[in-house]
């Protein structure tokens, strides 16, 4: 059965995180969101194993699916939900079997031959961006735009989670060009009220009581 995604996906980017991870986890989960990845680019294995299992243990209970970028082997110690692998990570086949076939795999693209790759592996959903001008990484991928977003979306029936400097203004228009799902970094965590602008995503979207099914 195809992966059916929350509308809102909210990355709890180490770099950006002014209180604990699992501080912020735990206002984003009272608020509402039901999936969250963690990613410490930076972390060394051992601290990213700590957080990684400390937030699956605290999140799974919830319902909340919980995701570790990069690294398959921490998600699959972890015992959290899957991972997300990016170009230069390990590929999708290798990334399933340290997770297993029951976790999830996401994998990011920034192209459309990318994305046509993607779409061939048994990757659960598909990121896709920087939709737009993004801080949250140092070198961005060129961005991609909503015009390529509506093609990429003919190519496969796979969800596709759109990333990449999306707001709150700019959410409701990634969907309606054809993404499942946004993942939003800077424009929760940087927020002022963190939970509040969650809320906001959820309510202009729709999904505030939309869980992750398979």
């Amino acid at each position: 059965m195809r992966l059916v995604l929350p509308r809102l996906y909210v990355i709890l980017d180490s770099a950006l995180l002014t209180v604990p991870a699992q501080d912020c986890a735990q206002e984003l989960a009272d608020a509402g969101v039901r999936l969250l990845q963690y990613r410490a680019k930076t972390a060394p294995a051992r601290e990213l194993l700590f957080s990684s299992r400390s937030l699956s243990s605290q999140l799974l209970p919830l319902g909340i699916s919980f995701i570790v970028n990069d690294r398959a082997d921490i998600a699959a110690l972890a015992g959290a939900s899957g991972v997300h692998v990016g170009q230069d990570d390990l590929e999708v086949e290798e990334a399933r079997a340290l997770v297993g076939k029951e976790k999830w795999v996401g994998v990011s693209t920034h192209n459309v031959e990318q994305f046509r790759a993607a779409a061939a592996t048994s990757a659960d959903y598909i990121a896709f961006g920087p939709m737009f001008a993004t801080s949250s990484k140092a070198n961005p991928d060129p961005v991609v735009g909503t015009d390529l977003l509506r093609r990429v979306r003919d190519l496969s029936d796979k969800p596709i989670v759109a990333i990449g400097g999306i707001t709150l203004e700019h959410a409701p228009g990634v969907i309606q060009a054809g993404a499942d799902c946004v993942a939003v970094i800077s424009d929760v965590l940087r927020a002022r009220d963190r939970a509040r602008r969650a809320k906001q995503y959820l309510e202009t979207l729709g999904g505030a009581n939309h869980k992750a099914t398979t």
